[in-house]
């Protein structure tokens, strides 16, 4: 009796519960980070100062797995150019918000100029554009020259490419007066963002996600992975830009009531 093959189609459909695990746990770490932020920098709370200073070692950790889920979901999307121009739209209201209207309130220095959501926008859209000449490449491959390319780009914010101190190639001092390139990681003391992830050199986090994704495509992952054990951390995950997009204001709202209510004890 023969067994029925899996259909690679159908495998590639069903939703793999322990990545929107995954994702829900390091949005919540993100909504942690963030809360400690305002207790620190807006209401300078010398608590969440400690908090802050105790968790941010972590933080870089938290957001190279969550870029490397969205490139995994990247893989299995087919309309990642669309996905990328809405979620670009999303970022530059941000933006607006946070450059424009919060000074006006009393909260300057919060603007968001490249965040995590503008670096995602724009790597979906890279990914959509050179994504035929992806495919021709190893995912194996893929991953380990993503690797290589991230260490090579790690310090285009120090003004080099390359490893210091002896492989390394200066980038041109002038480039780093241009006010428009901070989205590419060239960047002055002038330049501050409340929330900042460059394109270099992150996109290689996210691509090396996109060459993961090859093999979730393909099925190759364990049968419990597709089962959602942690309903808590899976909804956070499913609504990931929700969560974003509304977690900053309501703590904020949360801290100013407890604040005001403590002020009138």
């Amino acid at each position: 009796m023969k067994r029925a093959k899996k259909n690679p189609e159908k495998i590639s459909q069903r939703r793999i519960g322990v990545l929107d695990e995954m994702r829900g746990f390091v949005v919540l770490c993100m909504i942690l980070y963030h809360a400690f932020f305002l207790l620190s920098e807006v209401f300078k709370f010398s608590a969440g100062s400690w908090l802050l200073n105790f968790f941010m070692p972590a933080e870089p950790f938290f957001a190279g797995i969550f870029i490397v889920i969205s490139g995994i979901s990247s893989r299995l999307s087919h309309s990642n150019a669309l996905r990328g121009a809405k979620l670009l739209a999303v970022a530059l209201a941000i933006t607006l918000v946070t450059a424009v209207v919060l000074p006006k309130v009393g909260l300057p220095g919060l603007g968001d100029y490249f965040g995590i959501l503008h670096f995602l926008s724009v790597s979906m859209l890279i990914f959509a554009l050179i994504r035929p000449a992806l495919n021709r490449i190893n995912p194996a491959w893929g991953i380990v020259i993503c690797i290589v390319l991230y260490i090579l780009t790690a310090h285009i914010g120090d003004g080099y490419l390359g490893i210091a101190p002896d492989f390394k190639l200066i980038i041109p001092a002038p480039l780093y007066k241009l006010p428009y390139l901070f989205p590419l990681g060239i960047y002055n003391s002038t330049f501050t963002s409340a929330d900042y992830f460059p394109i270099f050199p992150k996109i290689f986090v996210f691509l090396t996600g996109t060459f993961f994704g090859v093999y979730v495509k393909a099925g190759k992952v364990p049968e419990w992975a597709y089962q959602n054990r942690i309903k808590f951390f899976s909804w956070f995950g499913k609504n990931a830009l929700l969560v974003y997009i509304v977690h900053i204001p309501v703590i904020y709202a949360i801290i100013y009531i407890i604040q005001w209510a403590a002020d009138k004890i």
